[in-house]
């Protein structure tokens, strides 16, 4: 008897049918006030893609691999991995035929994905390794290519905790556990991983580790990268097994090869990773300070000279205003969150300690309250932006990281790009500050405009290129945990210069030989 076929991921839309709308009445208001937008959400159609071009004998391959029930050709499977959940991804998925995959196919290991590489190596077929279906950088796009068929490789039946140390506190996961399925399989055990980015409910340890993600804690508990200590992946030239021990001099560190590289080197099938026990406090505060500048001085204060919070977060002036930070009233000043997850003994006198700094520059305490209504109501933003598309709203994000002296300056520019780009009026341009280092931070930036509805695509494109061409004469990083995909490949130059590119491109020529794995992804 057959295994259940995995259902299809629901890319279209993050909303489950008959969720509650999250467009009440004073986020209308900001819209007729900002954006001089009065729409009710309409419907969003569900799009039926072109023919699949699967040819016979590929089909035939693909199938011997992992059996006809878990090879998908029908239109619901291949529409729901069309696309990721950029603004672009969804606005070309409302007003036209999604690129969508020909086939979706379901492997069940690590030996059922080399073989189906091999098998689409042999028959010209691309591969686009989908997870969650959560970039918005276009990073699972089906892009065929030059090749003849494209498929979406479907990791989610990956979905098994295959070992935990609890001596050594590491745990190897394969890679398609979701964030949700990760924390309920470690916390059986009494560990956690504790990785929280927004995507956190459909996001999966392969793509975390593909993309690079950051999540809430990773101030003090790392990025998803600083967490990873061995790799396992099938590429067309053969298996990878990378990382031994907690530290290795054994020459350049190949882990970050696949690391970042967004399914373009290999498919990453299992992953192990630093853990650790279920905190026994978890405490999450609100503050309020008088300007960015302010909170600031506080956050590099706390990242350097410590001691440092777990979860560090800083809405701008605009962000704070428009309370979008809580789901709570608008306000003045700048919100500050920062959050302690561990013993009772070290989150009181981390605690204690960035009272005392708080206090010293005029900070309010909001409350626990305030932050917790934050923790519950980023989950719920994706859902918000399928709703404001829905009223004609352009409703994007873009993220960069740069040293503590250059941040408050790029802040600056990029919003100022960013409205110049889109308007100057209708447009909103709210930032945060998170993901801390002793060097610097990330700053995460939302945008809100009227949407061209005659080239939503190109109206988005100009803006995005404009602001990234400033990070890039900044000296940011085009990207801090969103990835490269599609949508930042042609500044990837911009960042690790000519070179850099060539030595990718030799990766992949000598992991990828046909180039079947995602194409058009990382490096264009």
């Amino acid at each position: 008897m057959s295994e259940p076929v995995a259902a299809p991921n629901p890319a279209a839309r993050w909303a489950p049918p008959g969720s509650e709308p999250l467009l009440d009445p004073g986020l209308r208001a900001l819209l007729r006030q900002a954006l001089a937008i009065d729409a009710e959400p309409g419907a969003v159609p569900e799009p039926v893609p072109p023919p699949s071009a699967l040819p016979g004998d590929a089909h035939a391959a693909l199938e011997a691999v992992v059996g006809a029930a878990h090879l998908r050709t029908d239109d619901a499977a291949r529409a729901a991995h069309a696309n990721g959940m950029s603004y672009l991804d969804l606005v070309r998925r409302a007003t036209g035929a999604p690129v969508a995959p020909d086939a979706v196919v379901l492997p069940a290991g690590h030996d059922e994905v080399a073989a189906l590489l091999a098998a689409c190596a042999a028959h010209d077929v691309a591969v686009v390794p989908f997870g969650g279906g959560t970039s918005v950088v276009g990073g699972v796009r089906p892009l065929a290519g030059a090749h003849s068929a494209v498929i979406a490789l479907d990791l989610s039946r990956l979905d098994a905790l295959l070992d935990l140390d609890e001596v050594s506190w590491t745990a190897t996961l394969q890679a398609g556990v979701t964030g949700p399925r990760a924390e309920e399989l470690l916390g059986a055990r009494g560990f956690t991983l504790g990785h929280v980015p927004q995507s956190f409910e459909r996001a999966t340890i392969g793509g975390y580790a593909a993309t690079r993600s950051a999540g809430q804690l990773s101030t003090g508990w790392g990025r998803f990268d600083d967490l990873v200590q061995r790799l396992r992946a099938a590429t067309p030239a053969g298996e990878l097994r990378l990382g031994r021990g907690p530290g290795t001099a054994a020459g350049p560190d190949l882990r970050q090869l696949l690391l970042g590289s967004e399914g373009a080197f290999g498919v990453i099938t299992e992953v192990t990773l630093a853990v650790r026990p279920v905190p026994e406090v978890r405490r999450h505060e609100a503050w309020r300070v008088d300007d960015l500048a302010t909170g600031l001085a506080v956050l590099r204060e706390l990242a350097q000279a410590g001691p440092r919070p777990d979860l560090a977060r800083l809405s701008d002036e605009t962000e704070t205003a428009m309370g979008v930070a809580t789901g709570g009233a608008p306000a003045a000043g700048c919100l500050l969150l920062v959050g302690w997850e561990a013993g009772a003994e070290d989150v009181a006198r981390r605690s204690a300690a960035a009272h005392a700094i708080l206090e010293r520059v005029g900070a309010r305490p909001e409350g626990e309250e305030a932050a917790h209504a934050w923790r519950e109501g980023r989950f719920r933003a994706p859902r918000l932006r399928d709703e404001l598309l829905a009223a004609g709203v352009l409703a994007e994000t873009l993220e960069t990281a740069t040293s503590w002296r250059a941040l408050p300056a790029l802040h600056a520019e990029v919003g100022a790009v960013l409205r110049d780009a889109l308007g100057p009026e209708g447009v909103i341009v709210a930032c945060h500050v998170s993901h801390l280092y002793a060097t610097g931070a990330s700053l995460y930036f939302t945008v809100l405009a009227r949407r061209d509805p005659d080239d939503p695509v190109g109206q988005w494109e100009r803006a995005k290129a404009a602001a990234t061409g400033a990070l890039a004469r900044a000296g940011a990083t085009i990207t801090h945990h969103h990835a490269v995909g599609t949508d930042h490949a042609p500044w990837l130059g911009a960042e690790v210069g000519d070179l850099g590119v060539e030595v990718l491109r030799a990766v992949k020529a000598r992991l990828d030989p046909a180039g079947i794995l995602n194409p058009g992804k990382l490096l264009g």
